[in-house]
């Protein structure tokens, strides 16, 4: 029983400390918009992260990587504002994708921006995003992709 409430106690004081930062290490979730999928966001130092996403889209998928830098918005703690670049690949089946009517598979690779506002919650541990992701492809169908703006949800420890 000691073990038990033990753990509890350290959990509890875990959660509070990380809901009470103006940053967090690491959060995990949910991205939606024209693409949906998953996010995982790790912070290298309290200006600079890492984000991987990976969104599904057209019957395919889309793996990206992200380097992104943060700052203070509105004077507001547990508020930023996020710019970054990173790359991406995809693959897609162009009989779901309404710019092309054709029965071809495609395979993607090419660079991306982001720039987006975060909120952090003190008192629960959760981080609410919203951003603009555009994209060019370099290889496969290539050209610049502008639609992909996305709202993420994330559990952050």
């Amino acid at each position: 029983m000691k073990k038990i409430i033990l753990t509890l106690t350290i959990i509890g004081m875990s959660l509070s400390f990380a809901s009470a930062q103006s940053n967090y290490n690491t959060g995990i979730g949910f991205r939606g918009g024209l693409s949906n999928g998953l996010t995982i966001k790790h912070f290298l130092d309290s200006e600079t992260a890492l984000e991987g996403l990976a969104s599904f889209r057209w019957s395919g998928y889309h793996i990206t990587g992200l380097y992104e830098k943060h700052a203070p918005a509105f004077d507001v703690l547990g508020f930023n504002w996020y710019y970054g670049v990173g790359g991406h690949i995809g693959f897609w089946d162009g009989d779901d994708n309404p710019w092309f009517d054709d029965n071809q598979s495609y395979t993607v690779v090419g660079v991306d921006g982001i720039i987006g506002l975060e909120y952090t919650f003190e008192e629960i541990p959760i981080n609410l995003s919203v951003d603009w992701k555009p994209a060019f492809n370099l290889a496969g169908d290539t050209g610049f992709w502008g639609d992909d703006a996305g709202f993420s949800v994330r559990f952050v420890f």
